[in-house]
This record gives C-alpha cells, sequence and structure tokens, in this order.
C-alpha cells in the first residue's frame, strides 16, 4: 500500500489490485446480478435531480447525504464478507457500504466531500474498484489549484485518511467514449444516524 501524503495533514493510500483479477471480475458481475441497484434523486444546488449512477447500500444505520436519507438495511452475505475483509485491513471497525454503479463513462461523480456530521470529525474512507479503469480527482478546499489524480484501477482499494474530508474534495469526472463499467464500494464507519453529535469526550470524534 502506497501512502500520498498531501497538506493539511491528509492522506490517500492506494494498492492496485489489492482484490485478484479473477476474483474482481467474478465479484462485479456477483454484485451486478444479485443486488437491488437504485437511480436516486439528490439536491444538487437547491434543485432536484437524478444521480447519474445507480446505487445500492448495507448498514445497521442510517446515512444522510445529498439531501436523501438512505435507510439502515442488513449488512450481511457478500457486503458482510468484504466488509469484515476490509476493516481487516485497514484497522477500522467500518460498518455501512455504499456502492456507487458507473454503466459508462457517462455517469459520474460530482465535486463533494464525505464529511457528514456522523461520520466524527477525521473519518477514515475505504473504496473498492471493479471494472473499468476511472479517473479520481482531489482538490484542497483553500486552493482549487493544488489538486492530486489518481486512477482507479481493477480490484484497487483506496483510502483516505486524515483531515482529507474536511480539507479537500474528490470526484470521479466524466469519461468521453469510455463504455466499461465499474462498481465502487465505499466502507465507512457511522457513530450514529444522522444528526449524530459527539460528546466532549468522545475518543473517536
Amino acid at each position: 500500500m502506497k501512502r500520498t501524503r498531501l497538506p493539511d495533514d491528509a492522506w490517500i493510500d492506494y494498492t492496485p489490485q489489492w482484490v485478484p483479477p479473477t476474483r474482481a471480475q467474478s465479484l462485479k458481475a456477483e454484485l451486478i446480478e444479485t443486488l437491488a441497484w437504485e437511480q436516486r434523486p439528490i439536491v444538487v444546488f437547491g434543485r432536484s435531480i437524478l444521480q447519474p449512477r445507480f446505487i445500492c447500500w448495507a448498514g445497521e444505520i442510517p446515512y444522510k447525504y445529498s439531501g436523501q436519507v438512505l435507510e439502515e438495511r442488513p449488512l450481511e452475505g457478500l457486503l458482510a464478507d468484504l466488509n469484515a475483509q476490509v476493516s481487516a485491513a485497514v484497522g477500522i471497525p467500518f460498518n455501512h457500504v455504499l456502492l456507487n454503479r458507473y454503466r459508462n463513462g457517462a455517469d459520474h461523480m460530482g465535486w463533494h466531500a464525505d464529511d457528514e456530521r456522523e461520520l466524527g470529525r477525521d473519518p477514515v474512507i475505504a473504496a473498492i474498484s471493479l471494472g473499468a479503469k476511472r479517473r479520481f480527482y482531489l482538490h484542497r478546499k483553500k486552493n482549487k489549484g493544488q489538486k492530486r489524480r489518481f486512477k482507479l484501477g481493477d480490484g484497487s482499494l483506496l483510502v483516505m485518511g486524515g483531515t482529507c474530508q474536511h480539507t479537500w474534495r474528490h470526484c470521479v469526472p466524466k469519461m468521453a467514449g469510455l463504455e466499461g463499467e465499474r462498481i465502487n464500494l465505499t466502507f465507512r464507519y457511522l457513530h450514529g444516524p444522522p444528526g449524530w453529535r459527539s460528546s466532549p469526550r468522545s475518543s473517536r470524534a
């Protein structure tokens, strides 16, 4: 796992082919076939639009982002196994997984940060990529000219930590002409339901 240190005490760890190639292919196919994928509306700049991708999720605690609430769903079966493996590799007891399915290069993720209150002050976010290679960009909130770029390959594991979610933003931009499909699984530790606040003595905030 290679670490990239960013300004403001943020960091990125990246491991190519964390999932072996043959397993990555079969895992992607199994997730596409067996999960209940949805395309939901989100609020962007005050207006509601359909997400330019499909999503699925699992976790015992509801998660709110972009004006929508993902209700609790059992974290079981294949997703529970993956959650346990990633938790062991990263050293964080993740309890929620959100999957984004990009059908082609037109599907994308806009600039954002995973900075919801229930994630705590400096959350660690881990992500597995399966399928087509996609660009992953970051820019510093204080200075958008400070950027980092990654290409997330099939079976790779990316981990964002330190102050990354409060001092940087990230996105998955469109890629003209790309026909390949990609699934991204992001793993989080939720301290509580939407609106959760840490106590002054909380050691995990």
